[in-house]
């Protein structure tokens, strides 16, 4: 089942725009079938928005606020207005999205969080559209029965009960698509997740970022498009809401110049006077009265319709019209000038004609067009006046404003995450890129510098050098030329440090042989020791190696550590150059003054490589060279104390040196000599056993004796020709054995 998916949406082939397409179209049907369902049954639910968190979870902000818009876009097909809802689905997405980077869908507490805050916006913001858009319709719809309670019970307002009505509806909607989508999210294969994440980049570089400068590129480009949608969306809808007045007045004043017209043609001129004087005595004037009411009725934005005569002394009725109850003038009733016609009254005395009026007055604020009635001698007789009221004008305004905010800000949210992704895909994440690999670069590069080229991770420069490859910017302007300059420097970087590394392992390695073919030449001035120092340098290694497996010393007994035991092992009897040949090659037992002048080549040692490291400084590596330092100086101390050059005792006694001592006698022991056989490998033990907790740290040989018979089971297969005696041996033995000065002609040397 897990491989017939990955072949159908195609995740083993890496296809995004497919992926981005499945998600969409899934999160689409998400949102409308779930919907028509619970209009269907009749539930007292939406479920409009399933598919939009789930999308959020899954792919982010952006294809959510693509299938958030784009459901009330396909259901704006057979209801128009449920378009302008788009921008409350919007919100929904984006919120969704915040709510899933800070892990809210994780526990309860913070689902409930989550739950409330989309019903505030569906439930809160969606009231507000709909009275809006709609008017008031309180107890209406599938929250009536709360809003009425609301009303009735707690004596809130109509508008509040609606209000709270709608968002307790909504939570309860909004808590069964949450769950439902948190549900469905938990049983997604986790493969799904992954390639998403990779399709929409949710985890990256970025990541890392983030940590390390204080406002990311990202955000700074998020707040610059808010503020530019801000600036030039407050721009355009006031503009917008200007133009639509203007043209809404525009409208208006046309409608109220149809309405005079259409009354002019019913009024006869010639009357005018007998219906000042008679009124309904005149024969038509009930029929003309009758006639202007179709007139107005016709007109539902018309408030007032009404026909004056004026005079110095005011406003003579002819025809007034009752409205809402309200009766009108009677014929001959005189109504006083409103002071907001005073400018107009002369014109109008003199019969001729004015612009429409906008006046707030105990009338109220109405849109006034004055049409003169003139007789057959051109004389103004009387003026027929249409009243609009400016309130239909501020509700057809608000209207439009909601209209026109939901549409542009619901689009330019999309238009917004696009960019945003396209910058994040197109500048930050490479240029997060491009800065992580040249970090990388960089700090080895100053190692380099430093000739620490030991410290160099030279794989992690080629694999930052390779994925900065990988990135492929193609966006054919700056960030481009930076990435190929950028790019260019790192090869050449990764190319020069790779030749000053080589360099440097072939100086380190020249080094190593010379100071290694210094301590062999030094060893074969003693002619009876043969490859002493090379099997000293195995036991070391093998007795370290297997201390650490034991779990002995394991604060010190690191891989690099004991490399280091084994590269100073074999510089342990440098200091065996200041010893005359007389001495290091007596075949007979050595003096006092010899032996003491044979102990010298301990603190001999130590002074040499003191110096090779300080005269060489930072031209060596000098790890090692410190190890050999303490092996040279106390690998003939012992654990009581007795041993030499200084006495000390115990845990005082270097590890390096306490591990060398245990192979330095063991191979002297073991080993064949011209003026002594060998001693059997059992002698050879009870020696080293014995001197545990006298000469040698017990732990040691407690761990020797476990690898001791392996050692000298390959060294007896390896055993070199025998060689002329030396007394350099028998001294070092008479110490680990005898305790004396002297030399037993049956035992070897140290």
């Amino acid at each position: 089942m897990k491989t017939a998916l990955k072949k159908f949406f195609d995740f083993e082939n890496g296809s995004s725009l497919k992926s981005v397409l499945m998600l969409i179209a899934a999160g689409l049907l998400l949102n409308i079938i779930p919907a028509k369902i619970a209009i269907a049954l009749h539930l007292p639910l939406f479920l409009d928005c399933l598919g939009t968190i789930l999308t959020a979870m899954l792919g982010g902000n952006l294809p959510a606020v693509i299938v958030g818009f784009t459901s009330n876009a396909i259901n704006g097909i057979s209801d128009p207005v449920t378009m302008f809802y788009g921008v409350i689905s919007i919100f929904i997405a984006a919120l969704a999205t915040f709510f899933y980077h800070q892990r809210f869908f994780k526990n309860i507490p913070r689902l409930f969080v989550v739950i409330l805050s989309f019903a505030l916006i569906g439930g809160g913001i969606g009231s507000v559209f709909t009275y809006f858009l709609y008017g008031f319709n309180f107890g209406e719809g599938i929250s009536a029965p709360f809003s009425i309670a609301f009303h009735e019970v707690l004596g809130w307002s109509k508008f509040t009960s609606q209000l709270w009505a709608d968002i307790v509806i909504d939570f309860f909607d909004k808590g069964v698509v949450v769950v439902f989508a948190v549900f469905l999210f938990r049983f997604i294969p986790r493969f799904i997740k992954n390639h998403l994440n990779r399709v929409f980049l949710r985890v990256n570089s970025n990541d890392v970022m983030k940590k390390m400068v204080r406002t990311s590129l990202l955000r700074k480009v998020v707040y610059m498009v808010i503020a530019a949608e801000v600036l030039l969306g407050g721009l355009a809808c006031t503009i917008g809401f200007f133009l639509y007045r203007e043209n809404s007045v525009n409208s208006f004043i046309s409608i109220a110049q149809g309405v005079t017209k259409a009354a002019s043609t019913v009024i006869n001129p010639e009357k005018v006077e007998d219906y000042i004087n008679r009124g309904y005595e005149v024969d038509d004037y009930g029929f003309v009265r009758t006639v202007l009411g179709s007139i107005r009725e016709s007109f539902p934005q018309t408030k007032y319709l009404y026909v004056y005569q004026i005079r110095q002394d005011g406003c003579h009725v002819v025809f007034d019209l009752d409205t809402d109850g309200e009766p009108g003038g009677s014929p001959g009733d005189v109504v006083e000038f409103d002071p907001s016609f005073e400018p107009y009254l002369s014109t109008l005395l003199a019969g001729g004609e004015i612009e429409p009026i906008i006046s707030d007055d105990k009338y109220g604020w109405l849109l006034t067009v004055y049409r003169p009635i003139r007789n057959s001698s051109n004389k103004t007789v009387a003026y027929i006046a249409a009243d609009i009221s400016m309130e239909n004008i501020i509700r057809d305004e608000a209207i439009f404003f909601i209209k026109m905010l939901s549409l542009f800000f619901g689009l330019s949210i999309i238009i917004m995450s696009i960019v945003l992704e396209l910058v994040k895909r197109g500048v930050v994440i490479p240029m997060n890129q491009m800065s992580l690999a040249a970090m990388k670069i960089a700090a080895n590069t100053t190692r380099a510098s430093m000739l620490e080229t030991e410290k160099v991770d030279l794989e992690s420069i080629r694999d930052s050098v390779e994925r900065l490859g990988k990135i492929g910017v193609r966006t054919r302007d700056e960030i481009e030329h930076l990435y190929e300059s950028i790019y260019t420097m790192a090869s050449d970087t990764y190319n020069f440090i790779q030749r000053v590394q080589a360099q440097n392992e072939r100086i380190q390695r020249m080094q190593e042989v010379i100071i290694m073919e210094f301590a062999e030449v030094v060893e074969a001035r003693d002619k009876s020791t043969g490859n002493h120092i090379k099997k000293t340098a195995e036991y070391v290694e093998a007795i370290a190696r297997q201390l650490k497996a034991e779990g002995k010393f394991v604060d010190v007994l690191t891989d690099a550590y004991i490399e280091k035991l084994k590269r100073a092992a074999p510089l342990h009897d440098i200091g065996k150059i200041a010893v005359s040949d007389l001495i290091l090659n007596k075949p007979g037992k050595l003096t006092d003054e010899e032996f003491t002048i044979m102990k010298s080549h301990t603190t001999e040692g130590w002074k040499i490589l003191v110096k090779m490291v300080e005269d060489a400084g930072d031209t060596i590596d000098a790890d090692y060279l410190n190890e050999s330092i303490d092996m040279a100086h106390y690998h003939h101390e012992k654990w009581d104390g007795s041993g030499y050059p200084t006495r000390i005792k115990g845990e005082d006694i270097p590890l390096s040196a306490r591990i060398m001592a245990v192979a330095d006698v063991f191979d002297a022991l073991v080993a064949e000599r011209v003026y002594k056989k060998p001693f059997t490998y059992e002698k050879a033990m009870q020696i080293i056993v014995e001197g545990a907790g006298k000469h040698f740290d017990p732990d040691i040989v407690e761990t020797f004796t476990h690898i001791s018979e392996r050692l000298y089971g390959a060294r007896t297969k390896l055993a070199p020709p025998p060689e002329e005696s030396s007394n350099a041996d028998a001294a070092a033995t008479k110490t680990a054995a005898e305790g004396t000065n002297g030399v037993a002609p049956e035992q070897a040397k140290s």
